[in-house]
C-alpha cells in the first residue's frame, strides 16, 4: 500500500496543479455571500463524478486485466502514464502559445459566482470534471495505476478514494481555512486569489513541463519493459 501511494502521489500533484483554475472559483465562492457552502458544493460535485469515474472504469479494467492478465495491467497502466505526459506537454506548448486551455470554466461563469445557488456551484464542479480532458486522464491513470498494484477489491476501493479527495487538495485547503479560522484566513486567501490570479499561466506552464516529462518517462520505461516480458514469455512458448 505504501508504494502505490507514492505511486499515486504524482498523479494527486498533477491533478490538482494541473488546473489553477479550480483554486481560483474556489476562492471567488469564498469571498461570496454564503461562500463556505457553495466552494463545498463545488468540491462535493467534483468529487462525485470523480468517484462514479472510478466505480465505471475500475469495472473495465478489472475486466481487462482479467483478459489479459498481470501484463495487460501493466501495459494499460504505462500506455495511460504516456498520455498524460503527451498532454500535460501538449498544454504547455498551448499555453506558450496563449490559447485558452479547453479545461478552464466558461468566461461567463465567473463573472455570475456571486449570484448563483449551492445546487448550482455543486453542478459547475461536476461539469468541469466531466469536461476536463487533463483530469479524465489523470483519474483514469490513477485507476491503471491502483489495478497495477493488485491489491484487492477493499485496498483498492480505499486507495482510490483517497486519490479523489487528495486529488482536490487545492480546492479543499482553502475551504477547511475558512472553516477553521474564518477572519484570520480572509486576508490570506484573498492574497492567493490575487497571486493566482496574475501567475496562473506560469503556474500551468511549469507543472505540466515538470510532471509532462516525469510521466512520460514513467510510460515508455513501463513500454519497454512490457515489450521484454513479452518477448520473455514468447521465447518461453
Amino acid at each position: 500500500m505504501a508504494k502505490l501511494m507514492v505511486s499515486l502521489l504524482p498523479l494527486i500533484i498533477g491533478a490538482s496543479f494541473g488546473g489553477p483554475m479550480w483554486a481560483i472559483m474556489t476562492l471567488l465562492f469564498l469571498r461570496g455571500e454564503g461562500g463556505m457552502v457553495k466552494a463545498t458544493a463545488f468540491a462535493v460535485g467534483a468529487m462525485i463524478v470523480r468517484v462514479l469515474q472510478g466505480i465505471l472504469f475500475g469495472y473495465v479494467f478489472i475486466s481487462a486485466v482479467r483478459a489479459g492478465g498481470e501484463v495487460g495491467a501493466n501495459f494499460m497502466a504505462s500506455t495511460m502514464l504516456l498520455m498524460v505526459g503527451v498532454l500535460l506537454l501538449a498544454t504547455v506548448i498551448k499555453t506558450l502559445c496563449k490559447e485558452e486551455d479547453p479545461d478552464a470554466p466558461p468566461p461567463k461563469w465567473m463573472t455570475a459566482l456571486d449570484g448563483i445557488t449551492a445546487l448550482t456551484a455543486c453542478g459547475m464542479g461536476a461539469l468541469l470534471m466531466l469536461i476536463g480532458m487533463k483530469q479524465w486522464i489523470f483519474t483514469l491513470s490513477a485507476i491503471a495505476v491502483i489495478d497495477e498494484a493488485q491489491l484487492g477489491l477493499t485496498a483498492s476501493i480505499f486507495a482510490y478514494l483517497f486519490f479523489a479527495v487528495a486529488a482536490q487538495a487545492l480546492v479543499l485547503a482553502p475551504i477547511i481555512s475558512r472553516a477553521v479560522a474564518p477572519k484570520q484566513s480572509a486576508r490570506v486567501l484573498e492574497l492567493l486569489l490575487a497571486w493566482l490570479e496574475r501567475r496562473s499561466r506560469a503556474i500551468t506552464i511549469v507543472a505540466s513541463l515538470i510532471f509532462g516529462v516525469w510521466f512520460i518517462t514513467k510510460g515508455v520505461t513501463g513500454l519497454m519493459g512490457h515489450g521484454a516480458e513479452t518477448a520473455i514469455t514468447n521465447t518461453h512458448k
